[in-house]
């Protein structure tokens, strides 16, 4: 009953009836409390959402797998610290961490999300070195930054450990399979005497069950068991002549049974029946290719236990002479497989002896090595057999035999263990790619990673996680067209995956900002020039409502749709609903560290900046390289005139992010306010080098000259920014202020009115129609407030 109720339970939670499973193991436990059940019990609540029922049942348990459970289910109730203590007592130091790469990978994700990153990194790199193949142990140390090279960490050594793994449990399995069957030969009688007759019907029911095909089995088995005559048109074999079955038992026609050693009949020679009952039992392995030539010289020997040929001889002159037995030959070429059933001469009898029997007819002359059987009766596929010795005849035939059956069993084992090493090399070769690109990624070497995520085949390119990938570093580089292209792509291909949404909606935000912005800026030629080029950029808004409606229809409880319907209310400047929205994502999951970061940019646009900065500091608890947290902690001390604060929060978020231009551009600015301008300027170099498309970092370059004096540095640089955004109103009022100080008037007037013409913010309107009126005014009477 338990054995039942364990495999009922286990098919349940494999066809995810998890209730079903629950109420299952329920009644196991109640039956029969063993903590193993309870475990399982454990399992199904666990698989069943309700880590509270689990906590409950383990909690005081000691077994190993009962403490991961346990720490499972208060990581998911975010008992972190009752989950430590489980997988590492602070009373037993010595004690190892349960369920090997596992444990130590719910230990890693415990250590990080209580902000202890380097111990995190230890536990996630002995799960990876314990298991190389967990992806998850990777992945968590490629966000913490402090991944290895997946060169060194998927190399030829580890492909050589994981081959020497299988080779061990393989010849484990093979080990635990030959001692089943040496128990199973050991325990079966060595002739039918040994059985008596309620065992004999219990052994051929049971054995007949195991042979598929051959649904006569069971009624052939029971009709060799009686001791009454039977009819033999039901013996689906070939059947030879009358004058070789009279006194030899038939074999069996089920296998792994190794019963039929000796003969029923008395008319056997007593050495025949010695000889059956002391032979040992030895199996062979017959390869398909073989099969044909020795099937029925095997099945003869392993099945009846055949005399010496002299001792047939002899014993067919005598049979001869009987020639009133009433017997005659069985007709037929072999089993008709369409029927079912044997084909009988007319002349047969209807009944037989109490032995009804089966042999093979020998050719004369000929040696036992090549007897075979009819054509027509010999099987196409034999997995194996259980055959005595071998006659003292055929010896050296067997020996051959033998050594040609083990070079092919060799050969084979050989070609399973290239093809194992080989499947091996190939998935870690797959996983070198991911993992490098995957790692490159993180560390925002994104040219790097694109370049390493292009050598994947086409097959694993084109998925939703590497396509995700692909766009993301494409949006970090600030190429929103392709970040848009690649994002759209892997949504299309596989439109349930949501991680890498909410930076997709991020993407289609930027890109209707951005493209309203510029076209603001465009004369009504220049529109109708640019209609085509911007048209995708201009049904943005259009298709980040959908991509929210369609993952809110797809998962409402996932915080990234929630995130996209933020993005399309603060595209519409309505920050109250949208922060809302990225509130209710944070409700989700307190962990998503970008939902964190959103309530933060809305609340920093409605200028609550006390509440920005905590909604900051919360996504930097939940993921200290969340760059974007530091940023934004940097903009509102900008704001708030806090330099030395805003120069700390660029720079840590600089080091982690190197190569971002914008962050170079910041930072720049917050080394300028502190009037540290070499510096300052050092950093708006990088910045353009960075990206040169980029235009803030030469619009604050100009900036920086300028209040250094060096007007005909500025000047230089304004004029290769006028080719990258050549409808910027601020570059134009800068112009016209260094023109001011110049002296030259007729261009800053010229350049203060282009300023006007290109439709500048309210706040920069009045400052530059204030600085307009003032050209002609002595310079001590001018305010500086461009």
């Amino acid at each position: 009953m338990e054995t039942l109720m364990v495999d009922r339970v286990h098919g349940s939670l494999r066809l995810f009836m998890h209730r079903n499973a629950v109420f299952l193991c329920e009644r196991l436990c109640a039956q029969f409390p063993s903590e193993t059940n309870v475990q399982l019990l454990a399992t199904c609540y666990l698989h069943n959402n309700q880590p509270y029922a689990a906590y409950h049942i383990l909690k005081g348990k000691k077994l190993p797998e009962s403490r991961y459970l346990f720490a499972m289910s208060c990581f998911r109730m975010n008992l972190l610290r009752e989950a430590e203590d489980t997988l590492c007592p602070v009373n037993e130091p010595n004690i190892e961490v349960p369920n090997g790469a596992t444990g130590h990978y719910l230990l890693g994700m415990i250590y990080r999300c209580t902000g202890r990153m380097s111990a995190a990194a230890e536990q996630f790199t002995q799960a990876l070195t314990l298991d190389p193949l967990l992806w998850a142990a990777y992945e968590e140390l490629c966000i913490l930054g402090v991944a290895e090279d997946a060169d060194e960490c998927f190399s030829e050594a580890t492909a050589l450990r994981l081959q020497q793994e299988h080779a061990s449990t393989s010849a484990l399995e093979k080990s635990n399979f030959a001692n089943e069957n040496r128990i199973l030969s050991s325990s079966l009688p060595s002739s039918l005497g040994d059985i008596i007759p309620n065992q004999m019907k219990q052994l051929h029911a049971n054995n007949t069950a195991e042979v598929p095909g051959y649904p006569h089995a069971r009624a052939t088995a029971l009709r060799v068991q009686n001791s009454t005559t039977s009819n033999v048109a039901q013996f689906d074999t070939p059947s030879p002549a009358a004058t070789q079955t009279s006194s030899i038992v038939p074999p069996p026609l089920f296998r792994n049974v190794h019963a039929y050693q000796t003969t029923i009949s008395g008319d056997a020679p007593t050495k025949q029946k010695a000889n059956g009952a002391n032979q040992p039992l030895r199996r062979k392995y017959l390869d398909e290719a073989r099969l044909k030539k020795v099937s029925g010289r095997l099945f003869n020997q392993s099945s009846d236990s055949m005399p010496r040929r002299s001792a047939r001889l002899s014993r067919e002159t005598t049979i001869n002479s009987n020639s009133n037995s009433n017997l005659s030959q069985f007709g037929g070429n072999g089993t008709d497989h369409s029927s079912g059933k044997l084909r009988v001469n007319s002349s047969t009898p209807s009944k037989l002896c109490s032995t009804a029997v089966r042999s093979v007819q020998v050719r004369k002359g000929k040696p036992r090595a090549t007897e075979n059987f009819d054509e027509g009766s010999r099987y196409e596929v034999i997995d194996e057999m259980w055959t005595d010795n071998v006659p003292a005849t055929s010896s050296t035939a067997s020996t051959t035999e033998g050594r040609f059956f083990e070079q092919d069993k060799a050969e084979r084992i050989m070609s399973q263990e290239s093809k194992v090493a080989i499947g091996i090399r190939e998935l870690l070769g797959l996983l070198r790619t991911l993992g490098e690109g995957f790692r490159l990624s993180c560390l925002f070497k994104c040219q790097e990673a694109l370049e390493v995520f292009r050598k994947l085949p086409e097959s694993q390119f084109n998925t939703g996680w590497v396509l995700c990938q692909v766009g993301k570093a494409y949006f970090e580089l600030v190429d929103y067209l392709e970040a848009d292209h690649y994002f759209e792509l892997a949504h299309r291909l596989s439109p349930c995956t949501l991680d890498g949404m909410d930076i997709y909606s991020t993407v289609l935000y930027v890109s209707e900002i951005t493209a309203v912005q510029l076209l603001a800026t465009l004369t009504f030629i220049y529109k109708l020039a640019c209609f085509v080029i911007f048209l995708q950029h201009l049904n943005a808004e259009m298709r980040l409502s959908y991509l929210a409606q369609e993952l809110i229809s797809i998962d409402r409880l996932s915080p990234q749709a929630w995130c996209a319907v933020g993005n399309c209310f603060a595209l519409r400047k309505d920050h109250e609903t949208a922060l809302k929205n990225f509130q209710r994502a944070v409700q989700l999951d307190s962990r998503f560290a970008y939902a964190h970061t959103l309530c933060g940019h809305e609340y920093s646009a409605l200028e609550d900046y006390e509440n920005s900065l905590k909604f900051y500091r919360c996504a930097l608890q939940v993921d200290e390289r969340h760059y974007n947290a530091w940023y934004g902690l940097g903009v509102v001390y900008l704001r708030q005139e806090k330099f030395e604060f805003a120069e700390h929060h660029f720079r840590r978020a600089f080091q982690i992010n190197p190569r971002s231009s914008v962050l170079m551009c910041y930072l720049g600015m917050a080394l300028h306010s502190l009037k540290r301008n070499e510096e300052a300027l050092d950093m708006m170099e990088k910045a353009i080098a960075a990206d040169k498309k980029n235009p803030l970092p030469k619009y604050q370059k100009a900036l920086i000259l300028s209040g250094l004096q060096k007007y005909a540095e500025a000047l230089e640089e304004l004029e290769r920014l006028k080719e990258i955004a050549p409808h910027e109103s601020s570059m134009y009022a800068l112009m016209g202020k260094i023109y001011r100080q110049l002296n030259i008037l007729d261009k800053a007037v010229f350049c203060f009115g282009i300023a006007l013409d290109l439709k500048p913010p309210a706040a920069d309107l009045a400052i530059i129609k204030s600085a307009m009126e003032k050209v002609h005014l002595p310079d001590e009477l001018m305010d500086d407030d461009l």
